[in-house]
């Protein structure tokens, strides 16, 4: 892993972007925000998923008029996305948001950005300048003839001009495509012309199965390199998994410990249980898991064993039975048909002990 680039920190309500915070995940409510109730069940979700940031659509006047009330009533901060109304930039403002998603150069002119820009850095709220490769200014698909990362980097630096010479360098930056490898070009140019955060998202990623492969290449490539402060997954899927998927994507490079860790074999000719439905019972069983907790599903007796210590609660399958580890040692023997209950029980006793013992916050 590469030393994490050097950003300046921003604030959405009392979550920390940039610096030496914790890398954030995003997601954005697929609900109409006028529709108060749908969209607070569908954030209620993503708290509870560990969402740390949610951003609501706010095209017209009345979804604007909501956000307050939505805001008084969820724990994370709500980033309001807006596009060509300044006008509804200054209602979400005044509606008491985290943090604005527009860019400056789309609302209407000098005068109407430095309105919003006004009242943003009386109430210190963050702008994050949102470049898509699928909607470059006219002028910069002709020069570059299409979507490249390097127009997107220059309207980039067209935006970030804007609020700079506003005076207002509370913002962050994202370069989203669809293509993973032209967002990869594009972060990596612009990381070494300004110190501002990142926000990494390949755009328009796809369903869960295409969508999971573009995110995990795209923001893991980045990640590793150090680049990147806060993350959003963008999948045509429930927003909930696309907080899974951000939150296993820094689990794997060892940017977040928190919650579930779950490892399993692939299975071959060895395993003696029928280890891809024991795996995917497991992982059923367990996905409402927040708290920090390690735990392996195994099949045979090459890696079986030793993976199964190595967890926290551990099963390793063989003819007929499971034997169920705890920390490195055998607790349990029981038949296959209740290796899935006993799993669970082992779970639910591990976590319940490192409560009283102080080792889990209860809040997280």
């Amino acid at each position: 892993m590469t030393a994490r680039r050097k950003t300046t920190q921003i604030q959405l309500g009392p979550v920390k972007v940039g610096g030496n915070a914790p890398i954030t995940v995003q997601s954005m409510t697929k609900t109409d925000t006028r529709d108060v109730e749908a969209t607070l069940l569908q954030i209620w979700a993503l708290e509870a998923a560990g969402c740390d940031i949610v951003r609501l659509a706010v095209p017209v006047k009345e979804a604007a008029e909501k956000l307050g009330e939505i805001k008084k009533q969820i724990r994370i901060p709500l980033v309001a996305d807006i596009h060509f109304n300044y006008k509804l930039a200054l209602m979400a403002l005044d509606q008491g948001v985290d943090g604005l998603r527009l860019n400056p150069g789309n609302i209407g002119g000098k005068p109407f950005v430095t309105a919003v820009v006004k009242l943003a850095q009386e109430r210190r709220i963050p702008i994050r300048i949102g470049v898509n490769a699928g909607s470059l200014e006219k002028d910069l698909l002709a020069k570059h003839n299409g979507p490249t990362a390097q127009g997107m980097v220059e309207s980039a630096q067209r935006h970030i001009r804007i609020l700079e010479d506003c005076g207002y360098p509370e913002m962050k930056i994202s370069l989203k495509a669809s293509d993973p490898a032209m967002m990869i070009e594009a972060y990596r140019m612009l990381a070494d012309q300004v110190e501002y955060p990142f926000h990494l998202g390949v755009t328009e990623a796809g369903t869960p199965t295409a969508g999971t492969i573009k995110s995990a290449v795209g923001l893991g490539t980045l990640l590793a390199e150090g680049i990147g402060d806060t993350i959003r997954v963008s999948l045509a899927a429930d927003p909930v998994e696309e907080v899974r998927v951000g939150i296993e994507i820094l689990k794997a490079l060892g940017l977040r410990k928190q919650g579930l860790t779950f490892v399993a074999c692939p299975s071959c000719g060895r395993a003696d249980v029928d280890l891809i439905e024991l795996a995917k019972a497991a992982e059923e069983r367990l996905k409402g898991v927040t708290e920090e907790v390690h735990v392996a599903v195994m099949g045979c007796e090459v890696n079986g064993p030793g993976e199964a210590r190595a967890a926290d609660i551990g099963v390793a399958g063989g003819k007929g039975i499971g034997l169920i580890f705890r920390k490195g040692e055998v607790v349990r023997k029981v038949p296959e048909s209740q290796i899935i209950d006993a799993l669970w029980e082992e779970v639910e006793r591990f976590i319940a002990e490192k409560k009283t013992s102080g080792a889990v916050n209860v809040d997280d």
